[in-house]
């Protein structure tokens, strides 16, 4: 209730000042837009990022109509606010999509390099969240980001940077790898965590360097390669890496994923790398053992459908390794 009071509160505020302020019709847009964004940078309701369209959107009846860069640049932070709208009905997503395209007309002509590379980058992310509601293919997204790299370079913007390469890595990999294409693909998102990782560092970006060296080995893991065994075990230096930051005290359920990932690979590596043919008994079992500590964090968490899928796995892979080793595990033998 108090949010909601605060709110009306800022809202009325602003309107109250565009009635009454000695300013010219582009201050009290700019007034509107400075609320606006305040509400959509710390909501508290989702009823905060509405109010931020609605002053977005008054910011835009009373910016003079020849401003059309200050109308596309209001027109670009309400897409922006629209596409946080926490639903699973796509119409935001929709009319966000919409805005930011019809924004980047404007910008491209005569905004800034950096104004279009933002513009872009929001409208890759649009298109796919879009996707993954089934409501659009990923192409667009990643022509997005790639537009967006053009200025967003490693050396300029290097946190813009790591967002899109990150990004393109998902989309990548979100992509359907019926045909040889897919390859290409899979090797492209490995590349662009790779990318990715430059410019983050395990130093003054500890969880992002985590997430990225996860990601990076999910990649690794089932990249289609002659090269499984080599990209299996850089998988395992990249979980290690993750798991340099994913602490089980710090990152409790990070952490679970990540040995639960991590025991996948194993599962799936000979023991001796020289000698691929040549078994992965002792790999089972550390991937066993793995898998049991992740259970345990993730049901002490209350995360009963990841526990139980670790579940699954643990008995999929005891039963790999043959009746003698669960009478050995039980202390039986």
């Amino acid at each position: 209730m108090a949010s909601a009071n605060r709110t009306q509160q800022q809202v009325d505020a602003a309107l109250k000042a565009v009635e009454t302020a000695a300013a010219t019709p582009s201050e009290k847009a700019e007034m509107l837009m400075e609320v606006a964004m305040g509400l959509q940078q710390k909501p508290e309701r989702v009823e905060d990022i509405f109010a931020a369209v609605d002053l977005y959107k008054l910011a835009m009846d009373v910016a003079p109509e020849d401003e059309i860069l200050g109308i596309a640049r209001i027109r670009a932070r309400m897409a922006t606010a629209l596409m946080t709208v926490p639903s699973e009905d796509a119409s935001h997503l929709k009319n966000a999509k919409t805005e930011i395209e019809v924004a980047l007309a404007t910008l491209t002509a005569e905004g800034s390099d950096a104004e279009v590379a933002e513009a872009e980058m929001n409208l890759g992310l649009i298109c796919q969240t879009l996707n993954s509601m089934h409501m659009l293919p990923i192409q667009p997204a990643i022509s997005a980001y790639q537009r967006s790299l053009r200025t967003f370079d490693k050396v300029e913007y290097p946190k813009e940077f790591a967002i899109l390469q990150s990004n393109l890595a998902t989309a990548f990999l979100s992509m359907p790898f019926t045909d040889q294409s897919g390859k290409m693909r899979e090797a492209l998102a490995v590349q662009a965590f790779e990318e990715a990782l430059t410019v983050v560092n395990f130093v003054d970006h500890p969880n992002e360097y985590a997430m990225l060296q996860n990601n990076l080995g999910n990649a690794l893991q089932y990249v289609s390669s002659s090269h499984r065994v080599e990209n299996g075990y850089r998988a395992l230096e990249a979980y290690d890496e993750a798991l340099k930051v994913r602490t089980v005290r710090d990152m409790p359920e990070e952490y679970a994923n990540t040995i639960a990932n991590k025991a996948n690979c194993l599962s799936n590596l000979p023991d001796d790398p020289s000698n691929p043919d040549g078994g992965n008994f002792a790999n089972l079992g550390e991937a066993v053992r793995l898998l049991e500590e992740a259970k345990a964090i993730f049901s002490s968490r209350g995360s009963a459908e990841k526990a139980q899928s670790v579940a699954e796995a643990i008995a999929e892979l005891t039963e790999a390794m043959g009746p003698s080793t669960i009478l050995e595990r039980s202390g039986l033998q």
